[in-house]
């Protein structure tokens, strides 16, 4: 793998200039705050530099360093040409890169600040000669209320940007996301609040519809002439179709439940989709079926089920993070289930309609999939054979056994197709996500730049009280004697950690913060609970979980168990944090066993389960699940916390309410448990902002030494 190398950096303030001295000559820049800002950049791009100054800013620490790495995410590519495009967070600071196959990347957007605006929604038209991208806003609740984590006098608008991919600047034409060409490579539709509009050339964009729910899966039709989305209505959604010269959207084949997934035939005369209902309260585990496959003919209307799926494993829908239903050139469907109890990708032909066959049979669980572009194969990632990783693989929709397309110990997501050429998300022990074509080695798109100092994460298997098989990964301390200890909860609860640096953002960020306590002399067990992904179904969706009981806790307290008898840990100092549903554990562990844990961090987390309970239950089955859900709650345990533990959230988090730790602080702060908060104005859930990542790490890491590592009182 190739990275950019350099000799040093060494600063002078006598001008206020900065020399940055690399191995092919040297720079200056005017300011030393910029110096250390460009120096930070250097070694984002793989430089290896010292820094010095005697009147300089304190040196930038490992921390800062490791998460100024570029991240990429948002991988897509042209359907014509071997060119791919993706967004690359530097920083904070978010550009769109695109690159063709055996040509170096080149960035095609100029923002420089980390203003916390997003870069999302990216697509190339056919032949890849032009771009659309989203600025702004939220990618997870792109209808919402936007944010404003920069406290900005004006709060930023949510943009969609179009422009050329061979130079020239993108320019935005007007609010919106979800982006999506029409065939032609020339129009472009998009969505904002139910509405749905079309940027043709030069002209003004027009709105073309407007329905009550959100617009999502936004797609155009072969020959150009109509839309097909889903109109989500939260409790329900449909799947309809837009003739763009017409006046009225059809809706097809409208039921109750969700219709999801619509995938258009290659002649674009019909569409499938995925229907499925929510299982009630209190339903059994073989109960069903829950979903079923549809096929819509768009000029009539008319409508028929192909398939349903039977009860026992696989009778309630469960699908990837990526998209679920293709229609295949061939005439077959492709689609995720989880017959076996592991989540498989499955084939069944539209005309015949005969049993759904599994393409990737085995124990362990597809990620995301794809067809080939001449239809005889599929892609898929996936962690067979290395549970703990995800790799590439192939598959031949006609007779043939899967064939693993990436090979080595690093982790590969998100196979993604340009023109012909094979691109994934790749990451490893050293390196953060970055694009890469899979050729006969991975060969990076862009920058591929390494981290120094880390350690290789170990896997660890141990098994809780009940009895449960847990995985884990184990990030060694260096050095001889009794070390401190840390527990990693991930969130979700539907995550799985890896043996390197994960894919998302959030979770890149974790794993740094995980190395980073390495490096100071902790033992650091990252756990995957059940109810996470990655081990099938039936630990997914383990009895008593969540609400339901809280098992995924059991898991927890194994783990502490666990490292407390390791010979190399002081069993007198073990800590724990995570995020969300990992700050619910860690809420949950300081209140339960106090005993066990020294402190805690909690990010943003759950701290009462209290919720509705569903209609269909009697008056006293719903008292007795409100009753359960509390005693699942830390706060059920309030009364055994004696554990220090900081709280940290952003007041604008969509995904937990603020008032989560709001609760959590008062009932704190009324029994004198030792707690420090560290709030953000603004901020959302994962925060948009890097300076707040690095504020949030900062104080973990300050907080953590003190009560755990030095064991010093919190008062």
């Amino acid at each position: 793998m190739r990275l950019i190398q350099s000799v040093g950096v060494a600063i002078t303030d006598a001008h206020g200039w900065a020399v940055l001295r690399l191995s092919g000559g040297s720079a200056r820049v005017r300011t030393a705050g910029m110096a250390w800002q460009a120096a930070l950049r250097l070694i984002a791009c793989g430089a290896a530099l010292t820094l010095s100054s005697a009147s300089a800013p304190a040196e930038p620490d490992a921390l800062a360093i490791a998460l100024a790495l570029p991240v990429a995410g948002d991988l897509t590519g042209a359907r014509d040409a071997a060119r791919f495009a993706w967004v690359e967070n530097e920083a904070g600071v978010r550009n769109v890169w695109v690159a063709d196959r055996g040509q170096p990347a080149r960035r095609v957007t100029g923002f420089d600040q980390d203003d916390g605006q997003q870069l999302y929604d990216v697509v190339l038209n056919a032949a890849g000669t032009r771009l659309a991208f989203v600025r702004g806003g939220d990618d997870e609740f792109p209808d919402g209320a936007l944010p404003n984590p920069g406290a900005a006098t004006a709060t930023p608008r949510q943009l969609v940007f179009v422009g050329p991919t061979d130079g020239g600047t993108p320019v935005s034409i007007g609010d919106g996301h979800s982006p999506v060409f029409a065939p032609d490579g020339d129009r472009i539709a998009y969505t904002r609040k139910g509405e749905i509009w079309l940027a043709d050339g030069n002209a003004k964009p027009r709105q073309l519809a407007s329905v009550a729910g959100e617009v999502t899966r936004l797609q155009w039709s072969p020959d150009g002439t109509r839309l097909v989305f889903v109109d989500n209505r939260d409790d329900h959604s449909f799947v309809a179709v837009l003739d763009i010269t017409g006046a009225s959207v059809r809706y097809l084949d409208p039921s109750p439940g969700f219709s999801v997934e619509p995938a258009l035939s290659p002649d674009g005369k019909q569409v499938a989709f995925i229907r499925y209902l929510d299982a009630p309260s209190g339903a059994t585990a073989d109960s069903g079926p829950y979903w079923s496959l549809r096929v819509a003919d768009i000029a009539s209307g008319a409508a028929r089920e192909l398939w349903a799926a039977p009860s026992g494993d696989g009778a309630r829908y469960n699908g990837t993070r990526s998209r679920n239903l293709f229609w295949n050139t061939d005439g077959k469907l492709i689609f995720p289930w989880e017959r076996s109890g592991w989540l498989h990708a499955y084939a069944i032909d539209v005309a015949k309609g005969d049993e759904p066959r599994d393409l990737t049979p085995g124990a362990f669980e597809v990620e995301s999939f794809l067809p080939t572009r001449d239809g005889r194969s599929i892609l898929y990632a996936a962690n067979a054979g290395d549970p703990d990783r995800k790799h590439i693989w192939r598959v031949p929709l006609s007779a043939g056994a899967p064939a693993r397309v990436t090979q080595g110990t690093g982790i590969e997501t998100f196979p993604t197709l340009g023109g012909d050429t094979l691109a994934v998300i790749a990451t490893d022990v050293t390196h953060p996500a970055h694009p890469a074509l899979v050729d006969r080695m991975l060969t990076p798109l862009g920058r591929a730049v390494e981290a120094r100092g880390f350690v290789t994460p170990e896997a660890v298997i141990f098994t809780a009280a009940d009895g449960v098989e847990v995985h884990a990964q184990l990030f060694r301390a260096r050095g001889a004697g009794k070390h401190p200890a840390l527990i990693f909860a991930h969130g979700g609860p539907r995550r799985q950690m890896l043996l390197g640096f994960h894919f998302s953002g959030y979770y890149s960020n974790a794993y740094i913060l995980n190395q980073h306590f390495a490096a100071q002399g902790y033992d650091v067990l990252a756990v995957n609970y059940r109810s996470g992904t990655g081990y099938g179904r039936a630990f997914r969706d383990a009895p008593e979980i969540a609400r339901g009981g809280a098992s995924e806790y059991r898991d927890i307290l194994a783990a502490g168990r666990w490292l407390a008898a390791q010979p190399q840990v002081d069993p007198a100092r073990i800590g724990i944090w995570g995020g969300s549903w990992g700050g619910y554990l860690t809420a949950l562990a300081l209140a339960r066993n106090s005993d066990l844990f020294a402190a805690g961090v909690d990010f943003h987390g759950v701290h009462t389960m209290l919720r509705p309970v569903d209609n269909n239950l009697s008056p006293d089955a719903q008292l007795a699940a409100r009753q359960l859900q509390w005693s699942s709650s830390p706060m059920a345990s309030i009364g055994q916390w004696r554990s220090p533990v900081l709280l940290i959230h952003g007041d604008d988090d969509k995904n937990v309410d603020f008032a989560q730790s709001l609760l959590l602080a008062r009932e704190l702060a009324a029994r004198r448990i030792p707690f420090r908060t560290l709030i953000f104005p603004n901020e959302r859930h994962a925060f948009l902002r890097h300076a707040n990542w690095l504020a949030s790490y900062r104080a973990t890491d300050a907080f953590l030494a003190r009560t755990v590592m030095r064991k010093e009182p919190l008062r």
